[in-house]
């Protein structure tokens, strides 16, 4: 099931990075004095009463322009700039935010940057089931004293209903606020569950998920263009291929943070993460003619942090010239490149082409079928039992790590629970040996495995 997501809207200055900080339970956001400090998307995953939701820090509306060589100066509220800015970031937060929370400053009162911003997302709003869609939230922040929480009733002129005074540095008010919000997400955990293998296509701008997208369903389904970021949407299409039902997900490109661009963009990133999220198995395409870059490599840890099966794509195979030895010295390039997904295949392709493109769902449908294989108690204590005999375990101040005996708890990813005298006498060398012995007997292709350690009682 998706998680709700949550938009951070207001003008600057009005403390949306502290509020995102502290519902993300760690310095993410750069927080200053200077209005305007946030620039890039932030997204990160909170958790109140047991919901889990993603927060947006959007970065303020900023009523100033400037030049160069002078001071800049307050734009007035009917300025084009000033409601353009405003309309844009408040529109998109409505079409994609299942609640926002529009902040204001109790030190400073209402300003007309404020009643901008209220207006707009009183006119987006629609009536769902006798209620406003999205639900708004009007939150006074800075209110750190009774004679400032006095202040907030000021703010029920901007009819958005009750406020919520709180301070988001002491953390004073948002209990209050956490439970109103998490009581508005709407959950259908009546809706029927999707059985199919997702499948997203994923990459830097530029790299053609949208033309191998059309290959792989035959037809004109996403928009092609050689202009990077023309797709905005996470784009689910259904399938059958040899009876088994797919989900393909075309996702817009995943820039470095710091060349995200304000607005759309940065929703279109958030899509782009939460469809890795709902992926079981991750095509990752890199651009042949510039090889691995480190955004590949920033994508390919992501895809990695959340446990998702790889298959790497090498797209634009047809525009290199080759010889004998270059999908060998390709091949080699990119294991060094991303050596911390040495168990993933390759596929070199050519969307354009259509050269290989064949063996796409097929090798995605097989890396599926390994990562929901099972081991037996047995089999997993025998490559235990062997790894141990040739390679026996550290020692550290004098005491050596004892592995007992191991089991498989999941699969999807495969998961072994492994008992130990002391699990602080492992470390992450012998734990990537015993996932190398592991995948000498069962390869568990393009798959990451998950070791946990637990003391035996």
């Amino acid at each position: 099931m998706r998680k709700p997501v949550v938009a951070l809207v207001g003008r600057p200055n009005v403390g949306k990075s502290t509020l995102f900080n502290r519902l993300a339970e760690e310095r993410l956001a750069v927080v200053d004095d200077v209005p305007g400090t946030t620039r890039d998307r932030l997204v990160a995953e909170a958790e109140w009463t047991g919901v889990v939701f993603d927060v947006i820090d959007t970065g303020g509306i900023d009523p100033t322009q400037a030049g160069p060589g002078r001071e800049q100066a307050p734009l007035s509220i009917g300025s084009a700039e000033f409601i353009e800015q405003i309309r844009t970031q408040a529109e998109i937060a409505i079409e994609e935010a299942d609640a926002i929370l529009f902040l204001t400053d109790a030190d400073s009162g209402v300003t007309p940057a404020d009643r901008e911003v209220a207006q707009i997302l009183r006119q987006r709003q629609v009536e769902r089931d006798g209620k406003l869609w999205p639900p708004v939230f009007l939150v006074v922040n800075k209110a750190d004293s009774e004679a400032r929480r006095m202040q907030a009733y000021q703010f029920y002129e901007l009819g958005m209903g009750d406020p919520y005074p709180i301070s988001a540095l002491h953390g004073t008010g948002t209990g209050d606020l956490l439970d109103a919000l998490v009581a508005s997400f709407e959950f259908h955990g009546e809706e029927s569950e999707d059985e199919s293998v997702k499948i997203a296509i994923v990459g830097k701008p530029n790299v053609g998920k949208s033309s191998l997208l059309n290959r792989l369903i035959g037809q004109e389904r996403a928009i092609v263009s050689p202009l990077a970021g023309t797709t905005r949407d996470a784009i689910d299409t259904p399938m059958t291929y040899d009876g088994i039902p797919i989900t393909i997900i075309d996702t817009a490109g995943i820039r470095r943070r710091g060349r995200i661009e304000p607005g759309v963009e940065k929703w279109s990133v958030l899509r782009s993460m939460q469809a890795i999220e709902r992926s079981d198995v991750a095509l990752l395409m890199v651009d042949a003619t510039t090889g691995i870059t480190a955004q590949d490599a920033h994508i390919a840890g992501y895809i990695l942090e959340h446990w998702k099966s790889v298959v790497v794509i090498v797209n634009k195979w047809d525009a290199i010239e080759k010889d004998s030895h270059t999908m060998d010295e390709y091949t080699r390039h990119i294991r060094q490149e991303l050596n911390f997904l040495d168990y993933v295949p390759l596929l070199f392709i050519s969307a354009k082409t259509g050269q290989r493109v064949d063996q796409v769902l097929p090798l995605a449908l097989k890396v599926q079928e390994e990562r929901l294989v099972r081991l037996s108690t047995s089999q997993l204590n025998q490559i235990l039992q062997n790894a141990q005999d040739t390679h026996p375990p550290p020692s550290r101040a004098g005491r050596q790590l004892k592995i007992y005996y191991g089991t498989q708890v999941r699969s999807d990813p495969p998961t072994f629970l492994i008992y130990v005298n002391d699990p602080k006498l492992s470390h992450f060398s012998y734990e990537r040996y015993l996932e190398n012995q592991l995948r000498q007997v069962y390869p568990y292709l393009g798959t990451p495995i998950r070791f946990v350690l637990k003391p035996r009682r």
